[in-house]
């Protein structure tokens, strides 16, 4: 099961690059399918991450991790763009890459002994936040003209990175104390809010409007429903 669920979400990853490389999808409907993501991954960084680890870990500690993971996050970024540029598609793989590394560390642990609700409710926010976000990116990179092949690559190897992350916390984090995995949650829910304030919204609203709004609504909804799902 472990080796499954991390194959399927770092395949999110590869299948979005190349639907957001090759594929005719257009921005509007890119744009409604980004906040869908983006709300589904405001509840799981609150009710996945931060609320379990709230009672693993003082809350002082744990509340300063996810303040400490958005401040990492909005520093690497912010170099991200005056290397690379703003709008090429690196903002978001910054995003995924920050926060998908100790989300996956976590996962990783999480697969330890867990039922296959709570297992599934997981994986699934973490897919349907990767395949959108993966395809955004992709398709900015290569609007600016950088080469598809190399932009393909660059995916892969993100999935690949974020897979050994989910290997190495399901075989090397088994026996760490649940503080500490607290603390490593807290950090990846603090880069995901702030990957959200930076970078899914705010493309999202560019690409569709309002209906942005919608879109972050039905994904919290959805993300609710796999999380209550788990809890069963």
């Amino acid at each position: 099961m472990t080796f499954i669920v991390i194959i399927v979400v770092s395949a999110a990853l590869i299948v979005g690059a190349v639907w957001g490389i090759y594929g005719k999808l257009s921005g509007s409907t890119e744009g409604f399918l980004v906040a869908l993501a983006g709300g589904a991954l405001m509840v799981s960084a609150i009710l996945e991450l931060i609320e379990p680890a709230s009672h693993q870990a003082p809350l002082m500690y744990a509340l300063a991790s996810v303040l400490m993971g958005a401040f990492v996050f909005c520093i690497l970024d912010y170099y991200v763009k005056r290397k690379f540029g703003s709008g090429n598609g690196g903002g978001l793989l910054a995003a995924i890459t920050l926060d998908g590394i100790p989300e996956n560390l976590a996962l990783g642990v999480a697969l330890i002994g867990a039922d296959p609700l709570t297992v599934a409710a997981l994986s699934g926010s973490i897919f349907l936040s990767n395949l959108p976000e993966a395809a955004g990116g992709a398709k900015e990179m290569a609007n600016n003209g950088r080469n598809k092949r190399k932009i393909l690559f660059l995916w892969v190897a993100t999935a690949v990175l974020l897979s050994i992350s989910a290997i190495a916390g399901n075989l090397l984090l088994a026996d760490v104390s649940k503080e500490f995995l607290a603390y490593i949650r807290c950090f990846a829910a603090g880069a995901v809010i702030a990957s959200l304030a930076i970078e899914v919204f705010p493309q999202a609203f560019k690409e569709d409007s309002y209906y942005t709004g919608v879109a972050a609504a039905l994904g919290v909804i959805l993300a609710i429903f796999l999380t209550d799902m788990g809890g069963q």
